[in-house]
């Protein structure tokens, strides 16, 4: 299994945990190698960068992956396609996803919704100093949790009944209401189920 590093243009987050390879993505790519980080995989239409800037990128050695700057992927939405292409075992930690434009920022929330990544959502991970964000498909699952993250949030793609148990606020067909995002929730140390009938579900795990 490779665990991958990937950082975007967003709010700066720097990469926490071992990882075996880093890709910067447009942006990300100079902020890695601004903060000592190793540079493998550099991704994007490089629109924000300048020609200096794109020099050093260039000049570390890393792999550059140069698209147009008019297609139908995000650059982070690209980054993903060519790492399961190479990786499909990879565990892929997206950081400096939150922050910056909204539209950006709610594509990669919403990254499973693209067709060529929905098959890998389990190995998708957004990530900062205080959240992280894990997706979960179809079916019943048993949620790990990180205990320094106080609470959890439930975010569904699309219309459907979720069962939430082994919360402090379980959701059952007993006390169903019907959310796009139900917040606030937090672990209370006994093993969490999600049912999840159809689409997928967003897990956000989240601390003050």
């Amino acid at each position: 299994m490779t665990k991958v590093a990937l950082l975007a243009g967003g709010d700066y987050s720097p990469p926490r945990g071992d990882f075996d390879l880093y890709i910067g993505i447009d942006r990300g790519a100079l902020r890695l190698l601004e903060n000592g980080f190793a540079l493998d995989w550099a991704v994007g239409d490089f629109d924000s960068i300048s020609e200096e800037e794109m020099t050093k990128i260039v000049s570390s050695g890393a792999r550059i992956y140069q698209s147009p700057a008019e297609k139908n992927d995000t650059d982070t939405e690209l980054a993903l396609k060519l790492l399961f292409k190479t990786y499909p075992l990879a565990q892929a930690t997206l950081f400096g996803a939150f922050g910056g434009r909204v539209d950006h920022f709610l594509s990669n929330i919403f990254l499973p919704s693209d067709p060529d990544l929905q098959p890998y959502m389990r190995q998708i991970h957004l990530a900062n100093d205080t959240n992280f964000i894990s997706y979960y498909p179809k079916g019943e699952h048993t949620v790990d949790t990180h205990p320094e993250m106080t609470y959890l949030a439930f975010m569904t793609d699309e219309e459907t009944e979720l069962s939430i148990l082994g919360t402090k606020y379980e959701l059952t067909a007993a006390n169903y209401f019907k959310k796009k995002i139900y917040s606030s929730n937090e672990a209370i140390g006994k093993p969490i189920t999600l049912t999840v009938p159809s689409g997928y579900v967003v897990v956000i795990e989240s601390k003050d």
